[in-house]
């Protein structure tokens, strides 16, 4: 497997082809609500006139020869088989010579033996979500009829290991398994996972017109949810899992955070938007052809435009994404502008920006106490291991000295 398409975040524009529509409940999920921006439209299915047509815009608006595709939800196999089967057949038709690469998150609870039979015949990279062990798993990640759902995800991902198709994890951290980072990544662990990524949950309640509930980043106020995490919960977090992940597990299990955090220990753009130095380059589309600035900012205020009416080209490079873009680095706050670790986190996710800095000066993430701890904690582990990169060795090579060190301690 090409560990780079695993946790890669290149310029696309990730699609929805059912929505918001899914057929689990998850308490925190921040993209149900969606649906209230569609409230008049009732299939809430991608068609395959939709379809084919931005395959092909999408195919002409690559630069590349290679071409990402990322299914999405929601739950991105609400749709049958027959609509990826009619989306690889217009991919080849409109490739142009171009390799493409397909991935799919889903939660796992709709994989069947045919479902895993497409998958691994055309090469699917499949993303799972699961949050770790039963209980914490199913605190949250609930059926539509507030059912348990871990055994459910389990059945799939065995149905997935047992037709060979290759797959990740994602995992939401939440005010439950934040406490636990050491059980959290042995369970992982336990089941086979090489590739595992996570993403904490920050999100805040407020009053919008729109039928929303939840706040847009880089704007202040609202009422943090009881599921979010606190910036030193989360240095916890990181810190804790990271020294259970250091002395045994380097280059045989792929942490996306780890990984992008030595990324920009040697200089090189991380395969995370959120710990690059610049965004804007991963748009969304739902189901309707609505284009959106990011996946995180599906707000009326952040719509581009649709398809129907635009280009991809037209609104991927319009001026308002180019001011999204630039957002990340232009609100930087004065606090952030003097830390020494700003070449490591860029200010992280503009969603998470919402607090004052020591300066009172706006744009400040509210994770970033916890990203400081996690910096400190792994600097002399992240210096070594760029060292090894320096020399042509591998940055393994870590464990080795630190088993010695133990040794000899």
């Amino acid at each position: 497997m090409n560990t780079s398409f695993a946790f890669s975040r290149p310029l696309y524009v990730m699609l929805k082809p059912a929505g918001a529509r899914c057929n689990l409940r998850c308490r925190y999920c921040y993209y149900l609500e969606k649906d209230h921006l569609y409230a008049g439209n009732d299939a809430h299915f991608m068609s395959e006139r939709l379809l084919e047509k931005f395959i092909a815009d999408y195919m002409q608006a690559q630069t590349t020869p290679e071409v990402l595709f990322t299914w999405h939800g929601g739950e991105a196999l609400l749709r049958p088989i027959a609509f990826y089967e009619r989306a690889l057949q217009l991919q080849r038709r409109y490739a142009r010579g171009r390799q493409v690469v397909n991935s799919i998150q889903t939660n796992g609870t709709l994989l069947t033996p045919e479902w895993c039979e497409f998958l691994r015949e055309n090469g699917f990279l499949v993303g799972i979500s699961i949050d770790g062990p039963r209980n914490v798993h199913d605190a949250y990640r609930r059926t539509s009829a507030d059912g348990p759902s871990f055994d459910r995800v389990m059945q799939g991902l065995q149905l997935l290991k047992e037709h060979h198709v290759e797959w990740n994890a994602l995992a939401v951290v939440n005010n439950l398994n934040v406490e636990k980072p050491r059980e959290f990544y042995r369970f992982f662990k336990d089941i086979g996972c090489q590739y595992l990524q996570f993403a904490p949950i920050v999100e805040r309640i407020v009053s919008r017109d729109d039928g929303l509930t939840l706040a847009p980043g880089m704007q202040e106020g609202g009422r943090l949810t009881s599921h979010s995490i606190t910036p030193s919960q989360w240095g916890r977090f990181l810190c804790e899992l990271f020294d259970e992940w250091v002395v045994a597990d380097v280059g045989s299990i792929f942490v996306q955070i780890f990984d992008a955090t030595l990324a920009n220990w040697v200089g090189v753009t991380p395969g995370i938007c959120s710990l690059s130095a610049h965004c804007g380059h991963a748009a969304v589309m739902e189901h309707n052809g609505d284009v959106y600035s990011c996946d995180h900012f599906v707000f009326p205020e952040y719509r581009l435009g649709n398809l129907n009416e635009k280009t991809i080209t037209e609104m991927v490079y319009s001026p308002q994404q180019q001011r999204f873009a630039q957002m990340k680095t232009a609100m930087l706050p004065r606090q952030c502008r003097e830390c020494p670790f700003l070449f490591a986190c860029h200010g992280e996710c503009p969603k998470n920006r919402f607090m004052r800095d020591k300066y009172g000066n706006a744009g400040l993430n509210y994770l970033c106490e916890g990203y400081r701890q996690f910096f400190s904690h792994v600097t002399p582990h992240m210096n070594f291991m760029r060292r090894e990169l320096q020399a042509g060795r591998p940055p393994a090579n870590i464990m080795q000295a630190l088993n010695t060190i133990n040794r000899n301690s």
